[in-house]
Parts: structure tokens; sequence; C-alpha cells
């Protein structure tokens, strides 16, 4: 598979919200149109940290990575989150799930982060697999409280 990674730009939009559907539809969520607007809004807002990271094949879009840096208590530096992972369904087991982390880890090393994090659903068996062929799962459990 020959894949292009590069940051979202203004005109992917209509890409990555078809994208950003087939996501949510793969974890059967649904989110209020607004939140959709408002994370397209930050992606490609400069003075937010979220961005976007996506993966073409020509001109086909086949895949992102949503992630964002802070500060920790952790380390002296700054840690980077990957919130959201995708990729087509076409697109799984051929290499750019594990392309868009490398990419990742490129530019959180080349931005001085010191860690990169993220989870996963327990049952999503497959991409554990991806993610368990970098490193082991820390032990650790979310809690989310909604407010």
């Amino acid at each position: 598979m020959s894949v292009i990674l590069r940051d979202a730009a203004p005109a992917d939009e209509t890409a990555w919200r078809q994208l950003w559907q087939d996501y949510l539809a793969y974890y059967d969520v649904d989110l209020a149109p607004d939140v959709t607007d408002q994370t397209w809004a930050r992606l490609m807002n400069p003075a937010s940290p979220m961005r976007a990271r996506m993966g073409f094949e020509g001109d086909r879009a086949l895949g992102f990575a949503i992630h964002h840096h802070h500060c920790s208590t952790w380390v002296m530096g700054e840690d980077c989150y990957l919130e959201d992972l995708f990729v087509t369904a076409e697109a799984r087991g051929k290499g750019l799930g594990r392309a868009l982390i490398d990419d990742l880890k490129a530019i959180a090393k080349s931005n001085g982060w010191h860690r990169l994090y993220w989870h996963t659903d327990v049952e999503n068996t497959r991409a554990r697999a991806l993610y368990d062929s970098f490193t082991p799962t820390d032990g650790h459990i979310r809690y989310r409280l909604m407010l």
C-alpha cells in the first residue's frame, strides 16, 4: 500500500467527515453535529493543540490519527495523547494503522514530547493486536465521569 501521511487541511473536510462518521459507526456512537463541527474547527485552528494526521492513497482518504499534546506531572515535558485512530475497513491489515502510529511517534520525538499513549476498547481485539506490537498495556483502567 502506497500511502501519503500528512496533516489534515481545510480541503480535507469532506473526506475527514466521512471517515469520522465511519469511526463513530464502528463504535456505535451518535454525536451531535455541533460536536463534530467543533472537532473539525479545533483541528483547523493553529492555536489548538489538537491535530489530525491523515493517510491517503492517491486522493482517497483511508484513515486518521487525531492527537494532542499536554504537560504532564510524570515527566519534565509534554506527553502526546492519541485520542482517535481510524482506518477504513478496506485498509485494515495493510499497515496504515502502524504507519499512522509510527508517524505520530516521529512527530512526538521531533517535538521533544516524552511519551505517546492511547486507550482502546477492551473488545477491539484487532486494534489491540497492533497496539500490543508497539508496547504492552500498562494495566490502567479508564474512568469517565460525565459532567
